[in-house]
């Protein structure tokens, strides 16, 4: 093999590990990619069926139920156009409170938003700005 050759090989080699890698690390981003969706969005379809999500909004008034063992807890999210209701089981943020921003990651079990992380508005002014615009779209507006 002349001098030519093996700078070809290893030029061809480098590049190819270059490429596995890429796939890899873009095979890991897609998997573990969450996207979010408002109740609307969810409502009428666009969220996956067989991925995690996030949906956000306002809990509902009135909306919050405990169970007995003081972990599981019931609430609807709203955008104010349309509500999903969500089940959670585990300890619930401080600020968590109903007519409060929300946002949960879970999955959709029928029209069940079954959820394994709930993340609260942690101040006044502060909203995730999808789940501002999703409110704003509705006509709710947000604070």
């Amino acid at each position: 093999m002349t001098r030519r050759q093996k700078r070809f090989l290893l030029l061809a080699v480098s590049l190819l590990a270059l490429g596995a890698a890429a796939a890899l690390v873009l095979s890991a981003f897609q998997k573990n990619m969450v996207f979010f969706y408002s109740p609307a969005q969810v409502a009428a379809g666009d969220a996956p069926r067989q991925r995690s999500f996030r949906i956000g909004g306002m809990v509902q008034k009135g909306s919050v139920r405990r169970d007995a063992d003081g972990l599981s807890v019931q609430f609807i999210v709203t955008d104010l156009a349309r509500a999903i209701p969500v089940r959670y089981k585990g300890i619930l943020p401080d600020l968590f409170r109903e007519g409060k921003g929300v946002v949960a990651q879970g999955r959709l079990e029928g029209g069940l938003f079954v959820a394994d992380e709930v993340l609260a508005k942690h101040d006044e002014n502060y909203m995730p700005p999808e789940a501002a615009k999703a409110l704003a779209d509705a006509g709710g507006g947000a604070k």
